[in-house]
C-alpha cells in the first residue's frame, strides 16, 4: 500500500497528462477542491466531473504550457501540504506568469477527500489582463 505522500508526489511528478489520470485514481467520490478567491476559477468544486470541468479542463484549454510544480511537501497526519509555483502562459493575453502556491489536502481512507488552493492570484491575474 503507498503512503498518502507517494500517492500525492505521483499526482504532480510525472508527464501532466498522466497526473490527472493519477489524481482521478485516488480522489474520493466525493472529494471537494476549492480554488481560492482571486483565482480564475475561484469556487469549490464536488466530485470528479465538476473538478475536471471546473478547474483542469479549463488550465488545459486557457493556458499554454500550464505547470504546477512542487517544490516541497509536508506531511501531519491524514494531511499534506505541498508548496510550490505555478507557470503557464494565458491564452488569451499572451501573458506569462509564476505564481508560487499552496495546497492542503486531506486523505481519508487512501483517497484525497479535500484540497484547499492557496495562490499569489495577483500574479495570476496580471496574466489575465489584456
Amino acid at each position: 500500500m503507498s503512503s498518502h505522500l507517494e500517492v500525492l508526489k505521483a499526482t504532480y511528478e510525472g508527464v501532466s497528462g498522466d497526473n490527472i489520470t493519477r489524481l482521478l485514481s485516488v480522489l474520493a467520490p466525493n472529494a471537494e477542491w476549492t480554488e481560492a478567491a482571486g483565482f480564475p476559477y475561484a469556487g469549490t468544486y464536488v466530485g470528479s466531473d465538476a473538478i475536471i470541468a471546473n478547474v483542469f479542463q479549463r488550465l488545459a484549454t486557457e493556458w499554454i504550457d500550464y505547470r504546477a510544480e512542487a517544490r516541497q511537501y509536508l506531511e501531519h497526519g491524514n494531511q499534506i501540504a505541498v508548496f510550490g509555483v505555478y507557470s503557464g502562459t494565458y491564452k488569451a493575453t499572451g501573458k506569462a506568469m509564476t505564481a508560487s502556491f499552496a495546497h492542503l489536502y486531506t486523505f481519508a481512507d487512501g483517497k484525497i477527500l479535500r484540497m484547499v488552493q492557496y495562490v499569489d492570484s495577483h500574479m495570476v491575474q496580471q496574466a489575465l489582463v489584456k
